[in-house]
């Protein structure tokens, strides 16, 4: 008797390996994340957004600091659709925009231990980029050849 591999058993068998599961964990984490903290940056329901923004930035950047936090929602929620849709391509985008994030709280006096946060948020996004590409590949090398 032999045993059929079939795409379903395939795919639970993908699903219990721990590495796959902090993928999806991580992608998860970081669709909703910057999508509802951004839709927040339009409402200042979680905290007083502007608070947040470096005087030199407000400085340098046109209108108001909440004008400016309407900007910002909207790139992190972009950034949310760009890991949910492409993840090797959106971890590195939200690494990007939390290394900004860091340098404008590190500018900014009291903001440190949220700098210090966001760092291992950072390092987090880089994983999630890291295990995209990683099972990327490997789901290409499974899937059936349709080329002929």
């Amino acid at each position: 008797m032999t045993a059929t591999i079939t795409p379903t058993t395939r795919r639970h068998a993908q699903f219990a390996d721990p590495g796959r599961q902090a993928f999806w964990i991580l992608r998860v984490g970081f669709t909703a994340a910057p999508i509802l903290f951004g839709l927040d940056k339009f409402a200042n329901l979680l905290v007083d957004w502007p608070a947040y923004l470096a005087p030199w930035i407000d400085d340098v950047v046109p209108g108001s600091a909440q004008a400016d936090m309407y900007a910002v929602g909207v790139i992190e929620i972009v950034a949310g659709v760009v890991v949910a849709l492409a993840p090797r391509f959106g971890g590195w985008l939200v690494a990007a925009w939390l290394t900004g994030i860091i340098v404008n709280l590190l500018t900014v006096p009291g903001f440190y231990d949220i700098a210090l946060r966001d760092f291992g948020l950072l390092l987090a996004a880089v994983a999630l980029a890291r295990l995209a590409q990683k099972y990327h590949l490997e789901d290409r090398a499974l899937a059936p050849d349709r080329t002929s």
